[in-house]
């Protein structure tokens, strides 16, 4: 096997969202979503102006992946490109005190990002028109600022 062939599975493994996004039987952006959980998990961990820099590096590394997974998969925003929902949930819940809510606070959080994702409010949903990656991924950076909105208030109504 080729070092490009390694590079292009690599690549779908991981805008798949580790293969979640190939799997599920329905929804493969809910589904390819849980691994960013995980991440937001990860980073709440850290100082929110770490955790706003480790989003932005993931936003900005999402692009050449799902713009070569799109390539590979020869469709465009190809549904089982998940890399966009997980790679940039961390973005909804960005400076959220994860660690120290309870469970159905989680869960609440992730049917807001989900909802705000599949809903895509202006100027989000024109984001999609862009080429390549940059529309898989512009469309979810909107979105989760959006979700980052809503999950901020409701932390701030419900954790006072």
């Amino acid at each position: 096997m080729t070092t490009r062939m390694l590079k292009d599975r690599l690549c779908l493994f991981v805008a798949t969202g580790f293969g979640l996004g190939l799997v599920a039987p329905f929804a493969p952006g809910t589904f390819g979503s849980l691994p960013g959980v995980a991440l937001a998990a990860l980073l709440a961990a850290v100082p929110p102006g770490v955790q706003t820099v480790a989003a932005l590096l993931l936003a900005a590394a999402a692009v050449p992946v799902c713009t070569r997974a799109e390539q590979l998969l020869g469709l465009r925003d190809d549904g089982r490109i998940t890399a966009d929902e997980w790679m940039l949930y961390p973005i909804g819940v960005l400076g959220l005190p994860l660690l120290d809510l309870p469970w159905w606070a989680w869960v609440l959080f992730f049917a807001v990002i989900r909802a705000v994702d599949i809903l895509k409010p202006p100027p989000a949903y024109y984001l999609q028109r862009l080429k390549g990656g940059w529309g898989v991924v512009a469309d979810d950076f909107v979105a989760n600022l959006y979700a980052l909105a809503i999950n901020t208030a409701i932390y701030q109504a419900v954790f006072p």
